[in-house]
């Protein structure tokens, strides 16, 4: 735990009681059983909790919570700030919360706590960051997935990348200032923290690179093309597919609802090639292809990492089943 999620904590304790007059203490707990525990006092009743402490939290995380409620009962998830949707999803569950401001939710032994009166404390942000830029984000992607590009010369890296030779510094400045990246020797770094580097990366690829990607929405001019979405012939090292097509592939474990595909063709060619209308309301998603081919290797698919990002973003239950096969199988070994 380190000296952020210290304070998190603490912080939440004292709001708490604030706000409550239920006292809180702190335990460490042994390394690998979660973060701590949490001894909450109130009059004669004391509760103990088994606790992990996050600086955010976010849909692709509910699957993960849900699995640490039953493993490790009674349990408690302490956040610097949660979404109110996500909250909710929490409630639904019976996850027990609480966020650094001191609202809290907690039903356990017949006791029903539900405080939720305050506004969330304003987290801190990183400005001028290059790394988590719609650039920075591109590189990143391929740091991920190949690490030793890390130690190519920097225009090897531009052309790796796709992105313009003046900007791989300042990327590799950003990971350098937010503690990934650490330098091994006078010309060696190697990325740290890469879970939660990944963890950072699908929060922003989400939010900032994701939606400048976007082509458009479609669906197919005969709709038994939708259900027989596996015949169609993609070209090869131009379009391939994403989520939850992506997935099923992958797992044989999604029946997808809706079809997502990662393309360098323009729009034009696109729509004759697959027979397809702009259509907002429809079931084909489209977006631009922002890295090199080899990673696909000749799959129809986008690499693994990116089908988990954009499964677990979704936050629905077979989504997330789904990309934590993919992340066991596919992404944990290469982080």
């Amino acid at each position: 735990m380190d000296m952020k999620e210290k304070e998190i904590i603490h912080t939440a304790l004292e709001n708490l009681f604030e706000l409550t007059q239920i006292k809180g203490t702190w335990v460490d707990n042994p390394p690998g059983i979660l973060d701590g525990q949490v001894i909450l006092i109130a009059d004669e009743l004391q509760f103990t909790l088994n606790t992990e402490i996050k600086r955010e939290l976010r849909n692709y995380q509910i699957h993960q919570l849900q699995w640490m409620a039953e493993k490790y009962h009674p349990f408690l998830i302490v956040a610097e700030r949660i979404y109110p949707k996500i909250k909710e999803e929490l409630r639904k569950r019976n996850i027990a919360y609480l966020e650094t401001n001191g609202n809290i939710f907690l039903k356990e032994k017949g006791i029903h706590l539900y405080v939720d009166v305050k506004k969330p404390i304003q987290q801190e942000r990183i400005h001028g960051n290059r790394a988590f830029t719609k650039t920075g984000l591109k590189v990143l992607f391929h740091f991920l997935l190949r690490e030793t590009l890390i130690n190519l010369p920097h225009r090897e890296i531009a052309v790796h990348t796709k992105v313009a030779h003046g900007n791989i510094a300042y990327v590799l400045k950003g990971l350098k200032e937010t503690g990934f990246l650490l330098k091994l020797n006078k010309d060696q770094f190697q990325l740290t923290r890469k879970k939660e580097l990944l963890e950072k990366w699908m929060v922003a690829y989400q939010e900032t690179l994701k939606p400048a990607l976007n082509i458009g929405t479609f669906r197919f001019l005969k709709e038994n093309d939708f259900i027989n979405w596996k015949n169609i012939q993609l070209v090869e090292g131009k379009t391939c597919w994403g989520g939850e097509p992506a997935g099923d592939i992958l797992t044989n474990y999604l029946r997808p609802g809706e079809l997502t595909l990662y393309t360098t063709e323009n729009r034009n060619d696109f729509i004759k090639n697959y027979r397809m209308i702009p259509d907002p309301l429809g079931n084909i998603k489209v977006y631009k292809k922002f890295w090199n081919n080899e990673l696909e290797a000749g799959n129809p698919i986008v690499p693994p990492l990116l089908i988990y990002a954009d499964l677990i973003n979704t936050g629905e239950k077979r989504c997330l089943e789904t990309g934590e096969k993919i992340f066991l199988k596919y992404v944990e070994p290469n982080l």
